[in-house]
């Protein structure tokens, strides 16, 4: 009897511990670290209810790091199975390198069109890399209180926008608008990148560049420098040493009415901020001129091709390409959109506003993104510098683009 029992609990054990050796962890790394308690709370446990046997972690880097870490581990052969893709060209490179495995025979890829995979893809379209995730959207976030209170409508034409800071200005109670320039990254993104689709009409402009049928130095591209000039006048006392959390602050804190944004805003702001929000597009040129955004597309997620636990992994991939991944992810991160062809409802009304923007104005991506950050000099690390310099008034717009134009050419061959 004591021979069947002791028999019968070696069993059992060992079958618990086959069925234990049966799971599989999956290690995602990521720059968004400030992601993690959504990632820990609510996306992980709802595939892992679903999938029982695969285990997931989310063990993120600072952002400022990611790139750098995450190329010492692949190297290493140390790296996660699931890497977190930032957009073009750098994801481009891990491929080229083999870091990362071609995706393009998942099914979930059926659910993202073109555009969206364009980011992750090589140059021919061969092959894709990473699932697209999300893209965030440009333009401006106000503080609908001090609006009201300063009898100020939205603006929606550059004279309304600029009529709009003079009076915000001439009262003193609110800084016009929240950006400074030590930072230098936000006057490129949140400024030049933010309204210079609008003269260069998105896409459009952005393919001639990539092409050599436009230059740095043609007018659409000049233009938006001369508009950053302008907002010299409106950043309040110290601005040039001003960081980017100092801007978030001012903002945030209601000392300033206006805040040059990215939609990756939204999440904070709904927790720091103790007015009333809303969101404009970059004001075109004059009333009932097309309107374009950027929309850039931002993140996405793709497998390291030395994954030990691919299976795990793909099956973790086909559902980050389903609806209810995009449903779930951009109501967790409201301002980080589904680039799911699947349309997702938004409960977040700031989310709501940006989003749907789509239905009226053109989006396309950020101009240095793809192709032209290639060389030495970068153009996208040069563009910074660029608009940081332009809005400190240390350089003309005119300079500014023939400086970055000369450095493209430098490199670039059809723009030479």
């Amino acid at each position: 009897m004591k021979s069947r029992l002791r028999l019968a609990i070696l069993t059992s054990t060992l079958l618990a511990g086959a069925a234990h050796a049966q799971d599989v962890t999956l290690t995602i790394e990521s720059w968004r670290n400030d992601d993690l308690t959504i990632w820990q709370q609510t996306i992980i446990p709802a595939f892992e209810a679903a999938n029982p046997g695969i285990k997931v972690v989310f063990a993120p880097t600072a952002p400022a790091e990611y790139n750098a870490v995450l190329n010492s581990k692949l190297d290493a052969g140390s790296a996660g199975d699931l890497i977190t893709c930032r957009p073009f060209d750098a994801s481009l490179e891990l491929y080229n390198k083999g870091h990362l495995a071609d995706l393009s025979g998942l099914a979930s890829m059926a659910n993202f069109s073109d555009v969206a995979k364009s980011a992750w893809q090589t140059d021919d379209g061969s092959a894709t890399f990473c699932v697209p995730m999300a893209s965030v959207i440009h333009g401006f976030i106000y503080n609908a209180d001090a609006f009201a209170e300063l009898g100020i409508e939205v603006p929606t034409t550059e004279a309304e926008f600029f009529a709009a800071l003079d009076k915000i200005k001439a009262d003193g109670t609110y800084i016009p608008m929240a950006m400074g320039t030590n930072d230098q990254w936000e006057a490129a993104t949140m400024g030049y990148n933010n309204i210079g689709p609008n003269y260069w009409k998105g896409e459009e402009g952005r393919k001639a560049l990539i092409a050599g049928e436009q230059k740095l130095t043609d007018e659409p591209w000049v233009a938006p420098y001369r508009q950053l000039a302008k907002w010299k006048d409106y950043l309040g006392d110290g601005f040039e040493a001003q960081t980017y959390p100092d801007s978030q602050n001012l903002f945030t804190l209601g000392r300033a009415a206006i805040y040059p944004a990215g939609s990756w805003e939204i999440s904070g702001f709904n927790t720091q901020a103790a007015f009333k929000m809303g969101a404009f597009p970059p004001p075109v040129a004059a009333a009932g001129d097309t309107c374009y955004i950027s929309d850039h597309t931002d993140i996405a997620l793709g497998m390291n091709a030395k994954s030990a636990n691919a299976d795990a992994a793909k099956t973790f991939l086909e559902w980050v390409g389903s609806p209810e991944f995009a449903t779930l992810y951009a109501n967790a991160l409201p301002g980080f959109f589904s680039l799911n062809s699947t349309p997702v409802e938004m409960a977040d009304p700031l989310a709501q506003e940006f989003v749907g923007w789509r239905a009226k104005c053109q989006s396309t991506i950020r101009s240095t993104y793809q192709i032209l950050s290639r060389g030495t000099p970068n153009l996208e690390n040069e563009t910074w510098n660029a608009s940081a310099n332009v809005i400190r008034g240390t350089e003309t717009p005119e300079d500014a683009a023939k400086r970055l134009q000369d450095g493209l050419a430098s490199w670039y061959e059809p723009q030479k």
